[in-house]
């Protein structure tokens, strides 16, 4: 009975530890503006210095065709040592004209994504790999104290 009690506060401390470790860590990555600021953007008055008050730097920008600026935050959830799980993301996209102002103003969320499928093979390269007993031998005599390596 002695035992027991002993074990029983060790127990109790390493269930709480374990349910701890059970609960996932939130992460918030980037730049969501809040609904407030983005209302105060109005397609063909607001200009680019004012979106930048308004909202910051954006996340991204392309220059190619019309310029847009990309606001995008992400939300992901891990728990104890699995990958880390995205839980939500939205992108708020603000495009303008050759002037300066808004042109429009599209807000995406995780079903706008498209998934990319991404290829598995690897590119060859020239040579062959070698072993770490071949590089160590490899590399004896290539090293000298004098640098046009001549000796004395």
């Amino acid at each position: 009975m002695k035992i027991l009690r002993s074990t029983l506060p060790a127990f109790a401390l390493a269930a709480t530890l374990l349910a701890g470790a059970c609960t996932p860590s939130v992460d918030l990555r980037g730049n969501l503006p809040t609904p407030e600021n983005l209302a105060q953007i109005k397609a063909g008055k607001t200009t680019r210095d004012e979106v930048q008050t308004l909202l910051g730097s954006p996340s991204a920008t392309a220059t190619y065709g019309e310029e847009s600026w990309q606001y995008i935050s992400a939300r992901t959830e891990t728990t104890a040592f699995f990958k880390p799980e995205l839980k939500d993301r939205k992108v708020v996209s603000i495009s303008f004209d050759k002037s300066g102002v808004v042109k429009d103003v599209v807000l995406r969320g995780m079903d706008d994504g498209i998934t990319v499928q991404t290829v598995d093979r690897e590119t060859p390269t020239a040579g062959k790999e070698l072993s770490i007993l071949e590089q160590l031998v490899g590399n004896i005599g290539k090293f000298s104290k004098d640098p046009a390596g001549k000796g004395p």
